[in-house]
Protein backbone atom coordinates (compact mmCIF):
# COMPACT_ATOMS: atom_id res chain seq x y z
CA UNK A 1 0.00 0.00 0.00
CA UNK A 2 1.52 3.15 -1.01
CA UNK A 3 -0.58 6.36 0.45
CA UNK A 4 0.22 9.56 -0.92
CA UNK A 5 -0.32 11.99 2.13
CA UNK A 6 -1.59 15.69 0.30
CA UNK A 7 0.03 19.26 1.32
CA UNK A 8 -1.90 21.80 2.69
CA UNK A 9 -1.90 23.48 -0.78
CA UNK A 10 -2.96 20.65 -1.97
CA UNK A 11 -5.62 20.20 0.33
CA UNK A 12 -7.35 23.47 -0.37
CA UNK A 13 -7.14 22.72 -4.16
CA UNK A 14 -9.79 19.19 -2.82
CA UNK A 15 -11.45 21.36 -0.64
CA UNK A 16 -12.42 23.75 -3.94
CA UNK A 17 -13.55 20.36 -5.50
CA UNK A 18 -15.41 19.23 -2.54
CA UNK A 19 -17.15 22.72 -2.16
CA UNK A 20 -18.59 22.83 -5.30
CA UNK A 21 -19.66 18.56 -5.36
CA UNK A 22 -21.87 19.33 -2.41
CA UNK A 23 -23.08 22.91 -4.33
CA UNK A 24 -24.15 20.18 -6.88
CA UNK A 25 -25.67 17.72 -4.32
CA UNK A 26 -27.65 20.34 -2.46
CA UNK A 27 -29.18 21.16 -6.22
CA UNK A 28 -29.40 17.50 -6.71
CA UNK A 29 -31.39 16.72 -3.62
CA UNK A 30 -33.34 19.59 -4.10
CA UNK A 31 -35.11 18.51 -7.16
CA UNK A 32 -36.10 15.01 -6.02
CA UNK A 33 -39.48 14.54 -5.88
CA UNK A 34 -42.50 12.65 -7.23
CA UNK A 35 -42.94 12.53 -10.84
CA UNK A 36 -38.74 13.22 -11.65
CA UNK A 37 -36.66 11.34 -13.84
CA UNK A 38 -33.46 9.64 -12.26
CA UNK A 39 -31.90 10.90 -15.89
CA UNK A 40 -32.99 14.32 -15.14
CA UNK A 41 -31.25 14.26 -11.80
CA UNK A 42 -28.14 13.28 -13.72
CA UNK A 43 -28.44 16.26 -16.47
CA UNK A 44 -28.41 18.57 -13.78
CA UNK A 45 -25.61 17.46 -12.01
CA UNK A 46 -23.73 17.72 -15.26
CA UNK A 47 -24.89 21.06 -16.27
CA UNK A 48 -23.75 22.05 -13.04
CA UNK A 49 -20.61 21.12 -13.25
CA UNK A 50 -20.04 21.85 -16.65
CA UNK A 51 -21.06 25.68 -16.39
CA UNK A 52 -18.76 25.88 -13.43
CA UNK A 53 -15.67 24.47 -15.42
CA UNK A 54 -15.43 21.22 -13.53
CA UNK A 55 -15.42 17.48 -15.44
CA UNK A 56 -17.38 14.85 -14.02
CA UNK A 57 -15.30 12.28 -12.40
CA UNK A 58 -17.32 9.17 -13.38
CA UNK A 59 -19.01 10.08 -16.87
CA UNK A 60 -16.92 7.53 -18.97
CA UNK A 61 -15.06 5.87 -16.00
CA UNK A 62 -14.58 2.63 -16.72
CA UNK A 63 -17.40 3.03 -19.45
CA UNK A 64 -20.03 4.17 -17.39
CA UNK A 65 -22.20 6.23 -18.58
CA UNK A 66 -23.51 9.29 -16.78
CA UNK A 67 -22.70 11.51 -14.34
CA UNK A 68 -24.51 10.44 -11.45
CA UNK A 69 -24.70 7.46 -10.05
CA UNK A 70 -29.02 7.03 -8.65
CA UNK A 71 -29.33 3.88 -6.67
CA UNK A 72 -33.39 3.65 -5.64
CA UNK A 73 -34.37 1.37 -2.62
CA UNK A 74 -33.07 -1.68 -2.66
CA UNK A 75 -30.37 -0.71 -5.20
CA UNK A 76 -27.05 -0.50 -3.09
CA UNK A 77 -24.43 1.72 -5.82
CA UNK A 78 -23.56 2.28 -9.46
CA UNK A 79 -27.28 2.13 -10.90
CA UNK A 80 -27.67 4.01 -13.82
CA UNK A 81 -30.00 7.09 -14.18
CA UNK A 82 -32.61 6.72 -16.81
CA UNK A 83 -36.18 7.34 -18.04
CA UNK A 84 -37.65 6.02 -14.07
CA UNK A 85 -40.02 8.33 -12.47
CA UNK A 86 -38.80 8.51 -8.24
CA UNK A 87 -42.53 7.48 -6.36
CA UNK A 88 -43.80 8.87 -3.14
CA UNK A 89 -41.87 6.32 -0.72
CA UNK A 90 -38.86 5.82 -2.46
CA UNK A 91 -35.28 6.25 -0.87
CA UNK A 92 -32.67 7.72 -3.15
CA UNK A 93 -28.85 6.97 -3.06
CA UNK A 94 -26.90 9.04 -5.50
CA UNK A 95 -23.14 9.35 -5.66
CA UNK A 96 -21.45 12.10 -7.31
CA UNK A 97 -17.62 12.82 -7.82
CA UNK A 98 -15.97 15.49 -10.08
CA UNK A 99 -12.39 17.03 -10.83
CA UNK A 100 -11.03 20.78 -9.98
CA UNK A 101 -8.03 21.64 -11.66
CA UNK A 102 -6.94 17.91 -11.94
CA UNK A 103 -8.03 17.22 -7.96
CA UNK A 104 -11.22 14.39 -7.00
CA UNK A 105 -13.69 14.89 -4.80
CA UNK A 106 -16.88 12.24 -4.00
CA UNK A 107 -19.69 12.13 -2.22
CA UNK A 108 -23.15 10.35 -1.55
CA UNK A 109 -26.46 11.00 -0.10
CA UNK A 110 -29.53 9.47 0.33
CA UNK A 111 -32.82 11.68 0.83
CA UNK A 112 -36.87 10.13 0.57
CA UNK A 113 -39.42 11.15 -1.49
CA UNK A 114 -41.95 12.37 -0.27
CA UNK A 115 -43.39 10.70 3.35
CA UNK A 116 -41.46 7.91 3.66
CA UNK A 117 -41.64 4.55 5.96
CA UNK A 118 -40.54 5.22 9.55
CA UNK A 119 -38.00 2.37 8.94
CA UNK A 120 -36.41 3.89 6.04
CA UNK A 121 -35.86 7.05 7.78
CA UNK A 122 -34.17 4.99 10.60
CA UNK A 123 -31.94 3.40 8.25
CA UNK A 124 -31.07 6.10 6.26
CA UNK A 125 -30.28 8.10 9.78
CA UNK A 126 -28.13 5.27 11.06
CA UNK A 127 -25.95 5.25 8.06
CA UNK A 128 -25.29 9.18 8.37
CA UNK A 129 -24.68 8.75 11.66
CA UNK A 130 -22.20 6.30 10.97
CA UNK A 131 -20.19 8.04 8.17
CA UNK A 132 -20.16 11.06 11.17
CA UNK A 133 -18.48 8.26 13.63
CA UNK A 134 -16.20 7.06 11.16
CA UNK A 135 -14.57 10.79 10.42
CA UNK A 136 -14.72 11.67 13.63
CA UNK A 137 -11.73 8.79 13.72
CA UNK A 138 -9.69 10.37 11.20
CA UNK A 139 -7.16 11.53 13.12
CA UNK A 140 -3.69 11.40 13.26
CA UNK A 141 -2.12 8.01 15.22
CA UNK A 142 -5.35 6.29 14.87
CA UNK A 143 -5.77 3.21 12.57
CA UNK A 144 -7.94 2.46 9.16
CA UNK A 145 -9.66 -0.17 11.87
CA UNK A 146 -10.77 2.76 13.83
CA UNK A 147 -12.78 4.38 11.23
CA UNK A 148 -14.44 0.79 10.19
CA UNK A 149 -14.64 -0.18 13.85
CA UNK A 150 -16.60 3.00 14.49
CA UNK A 151 -18.72 2.66 11.32
CA UNK A 152 -19.76 -0.97 12.37
CA UNK A 153 -20.31 -0.41 15.49
CA UNK A 154 -23.41 2.32 14.73
CA UNK A 155 -24.80 -0.01 11.83
CA UNK A 156 -25.60 -3.08 14.36
CA UNK A 157 -26.33 -1.38 16.98
CA UNK A 158 -29.31 -0.47 15.28
CA UNK A 159 -29.58 -3.65 13.79
CA UNK A 160 -28.51 -3.27 10.46
CA UNK A 161 -25.58 -5.18 8.29
CA UNK A 162 -22.41 -3.26 6.54
CA UNK A 163 -21.81 -4.35 3.22
CA UNK A 164 -18.38 -5.95 3.32
CA UNK A 165 -17.52 -6.16 0.14
CA UNK A 166 -17.68 -2.68 -0.59
CA UNK A 167 -15.40 0.27 0.75
CA UNK A 168 -14.23 3.72 1.14
CA UNK A 169 -10.93 4.41 -0.85
CA UNK A 170 -8.29 7.09 -0.83
CA UNK A 171 -8.53 10.04 -3.14
CA UNK A 172 -6.80 12.70 -4.52
CA UNK A 173 -5.24 12.92 -8.44
CA UNK A 174 -6.93 10.17 -8.93
CA UNK A 175 -10.50 9.07 -8.02
CA UNK A 176 -9.11 5.72 -5.83
CA UNK A 177 -6.00 5.68 -4.48
CA UNK A 178 -4.68 3.74 -1.65
CA UNK A 179 -5.95 2.83 0.95
CA UNK A 180 -9.22 0.60 0.99
CA UNK A 181 -11.57 2.30 3.90
CA UNK A 182 -13.35 -0.54 4.83
CA UNK A 183 -16.66 0.14 7.10
CA UNK A 184 -15.53 -2.93 9.59
CA UNK A 185 -12.87 -3.46 11.67
CA UNK A 186 -10.90 -3.70 14.58
CA UNK A 187 -9.96 -1.17 16.96
CA UNK A 188 -6.04 -0.30 16.94
CA UNK A 189 -5.65 -2.94 13.20
CA UNK A 190 -4.40 -1.53 10.25
CA UNK A 191 -2.01 0.88 9.31
CA UNK A 192 -2.15 4.35 11.04
CA UNK A 193 -3.58 7.12 9.69
CA UNK A 194 -0.83 10.44 9.05
CA UNK A 195 -1.70 13.85 8.33
CA UNK A 196 -2.34 15.16 4.51
CA UNK A 197 -4.14 11.79 3.95
CA UNK A 198 -7.28 12.47 2.12
CA UNK A 199 -10.49 9.94 2.90
CA UNK A 200 -13.49 9.07 0.83
CA UNK A 201 -15.61 7.13 3.61
CA UNK A 202 -18.46 5.71 2.59
CA UNK A 203 -20.55 2.90 4.62
CA UNK A 204 -22.94 1.06 2.57
CA UNK A 205 -25.93 -0.22 4.68
CA UNK A 206 -28.78 -2.50 4.11
CA UNK A 207 -31.75 -3.22 6.33
CA UNK A 208 -31.48 -6.91 6.04
CA UNK A 209 -28.72 -9.77 5.12
CA UNK A 210 -25.34 -7.92 3.85
CA UNK A 211 -24.95 -9.61 0.36
CA UNK A 212 -25.95 -8.13 -2.81
CA UNK A 213 -26.01 -9.21 -6.48
CA UNK A 214 -25.54 -7.62 -10.11
CA UNK A 215 -28.41 -6.63 -11.97
CA UNK A 216 -27.87 -7.71 -16.16
CA UNK A 217 -26.82 -4.08 -16.86
CA UNK A 218 -23.40 -5.44 -15.43
CA UNK A 219 -23.39 -1.76 -13.22
CA UNK A 220 -26.04 -1.82 -10.62
CA UNK A 221 -25.61 -3.92 -7.10
CA UNK A 222 -28.81 -4.80 -5.17
CA UNK A 223 -29.31 -6.56 -1.88
CA UNK A 224 -29.93 -10.12 -2.55
CA UNK A 225 -32.57 -10.16 -0.59
CA UNK A 226 -34.37 -7.41 -1.54
CA UNK A 227 -33.98 -5.50 1.35
CA UNK A 228 -33.53 -1.05 1.57
CA UNK A 229 -30.13 0.33 1.60
CA UNK A 230 -28.39 3.73 1.98
CA UNK A 231 -25.10 5.19 1.41
CA UNK A 232 -23.73 8.62 2.68
CA UNK A 233 -20.11 9.23 1.87
CA UNK A 234 -17.59 12.54 2.72
CA UNK A 235 -14.36 13.57 1.10
CA UNK A 236 -12.16 13.76 4.40
CA UNK A 237 -8.77 15.10 5.18
CA UNK A 238 -6.81 14.14 7.85
CA UNK A 239 -5.16 17.27 9.65
CA UNK A 240 -2.74 17.75 12.61
CA UNK A 241 -5.79 18.67 14.12
CA UNK A 242 -9.92 17.52 13.38
CA UNK A 243 -11.13 16.06 10.43
CA UNK A 244 -11.74 18.41 7.88
CA UNK A 245 -14.85 17.88 5.85
CA UNK A 246 -14.05 18.48 2.05
CA UNK A 247 -17.38 17.77 1.05
CA UNK A 248 -19.92 19.06 3.50
CA UNK A 249 -22.73 22.28 2.79
CA UNK A 250 -20.56 24.54 4.55
CA UNK A 251 -17.05 24.31 5.53
CA UNK A 252 -16.88 22.50 8.98
CA UNK A 253 -14.46 20.39 11.14
CA UNK A 254 -15.71 17.04 12.17
CA UNK A 255 -16.08 17.13 16.55
CA UNK A 256 -16.02 13.97 18.13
Amino acid sequence: MAVVAKTPEQIEMMARAGALLAEVLDEVEASVAPGVTLKELDRLAEGIIRDRGATPSFFGYHGFPATLCTSLNDAVVHGIPGAQQLRPGDILSFDCGLIVDGWHADSARTVGVGEIDPGAQALMSATAEALEAGIARCRPGNHLGDVGAAIQKVVEAAGYSIIPVLVGHGIGRSMHEDPQVANQGVPGDGPQLQEGWVLAIEPMVTAGDPGVKLRPDRWTLVTADGSLSAHFEHTVAVTGHEPRVLTASGARIAKG
